[in-house]
């Protein structure tokens, strides 16, 4: 619960950039708050099993990436599928006028929607969601759900009774039924439960939201005259953001002992074993960034562990994070191994 609700203010703020942003800002779709997380959700899950390794810990943060960029195109590819949707719907319509001898002419205006036909006809979009064998058939709830409720949104009436249709039109309607039926939809939820393990994949439902606002920013990057070569998001933003995650987890993991003892020495009344488990994570997954990566500012990393304690663990907890981190740092400082510049209050 507290997972979700991180991401999803994260998403909310996410919002407003992806929104507002220039098409020509470089997106991509591991951020270094993504990032963190998964560091620290990898610890978590290493440090409750005795019998995980430190090589199986790697393989599932790299497996939580990948399957992170895998919703990412598994949303994209929801245009293809509700399109689908609706084409079956209006070919039944079709038929049954025809049974019963009705004039009746049907309107393709949806059916025809030109974004959809170019993410349909994407390359990079097809070839992953075929390579990743990925697919919304345990999903289809939530695509018979959401289709239901455009059909009745005053965004998709106008769109299908305007006099003319722009391609601009096109995107709007498709920026509408992200933003506003996808995002925070329980049935989206459900959906992802379900296809979480059917396709063997994590975090879906927890990322659905922070995806969905990326999703956003490629249908920007889309022109009318856009081919099926368009790029869409990496992954990462270079190789460098990848080795920071696994040298982040690394340095976390071999350092584990030196950090416990940093912790346990500033304690100051309270009992090792009463700090909660999560509590103590953050602390050395800061330590480990802190002390192994002097080339990031240390108010950068204060400020984001700082946040992923007030998300990701109890309600105050991110006091006593805070009050810890700081005593370890001023000594440090003291002793002239803290190798970044540093203003500690």
């Amino acid at each position: 619960m507290l997972l979700s609700k991180f991401f999803c203010n994260f998403a909310h703020d996410f919002w407003l950039r992806v929104l507002c942003a220039p098409v020509h800002v470089l997106f991509f779709m591991i951020n270094r708050t993504i990032v963190r997380t998964r560091v620290i959700q990898t610890l978590f899950a290493y440090y409750k099993d005795s019998e995980k390794t430190q090589l199986t810990a790697r393989k599932e943060l790299l497996k939580s990436f990948a399957d992170t960029y895998d919703l990412y195109f598994v949303l994209l590819d929801f245009a293809n599928e509700l399109t689908l949707y609706a084409q079956q719907q209006l070919e039944e319509q079709i038929a049954r006028a025809r049974a019963t001898h009705s004039t009746w002419v049907p309107n393709r205006r949806f059916v025809n929607n030109r974004l959809a036909q170019q993410l349909f006809d994407n390359r990079a979009l097809r070839a992953h969601i075929q390579e990743e064998k990925l697919s919304w058939d345990s999903g289809m709830p939530a695509v018979i759900d959401i289709y239901k409720q455009m059909i009745d949104s005053d965004f998709y009436r106008r769109y299908m009774e305007a006099d003319e249709c722009t391609y601009e039109d096109d995107k709007r309607l498709w920026r509408h039924i992200y933003q506003y039926l996808l995002a925070g939809s329980e049935s989206l939820t459900d959906a992802l439960e379900e296809m979480e393990v059917v396709l063997d994949k994590t975090n879906w439902t927890t990322d659905a939201d922070v995806i969905l606002s990326y999703v956003i920013k490629t249908l920007k990057r889309f022109q009318e005259d856009s081919t099926p070569e368009t790029e869409l998001l990496p992954m990462f933003d270079s190789e460098d953001e990848l080795q920071f995650a696994t040298e982040l987890l690394q340095a976390a993991l071999k350092g584990h002992e030196q950090y416990e003892q940093m912790i346990n020495s500033h304690l100051k009344g309270w009992e090792a074993d009463r700090i909660a488990e999560m509590d103590r994570i953050i602390i050395e997954a800061a330590l480990a960034e802190i002390i192994e990566f002097p080339q990031i500012a240390l108010t950068v990393s204060m400020n984001e562990y700082i946040e992923l304690a007030k998300e990701y663990s109890g309600e105050k907890s991110y006091l006593f994070i805070n009050g810890i981190l700081n005593e370890i740092l001023r000594e440090m400082k003291q002793n002239n191994s803290l190798f970044k510049a540093a203003t500690l209050k």
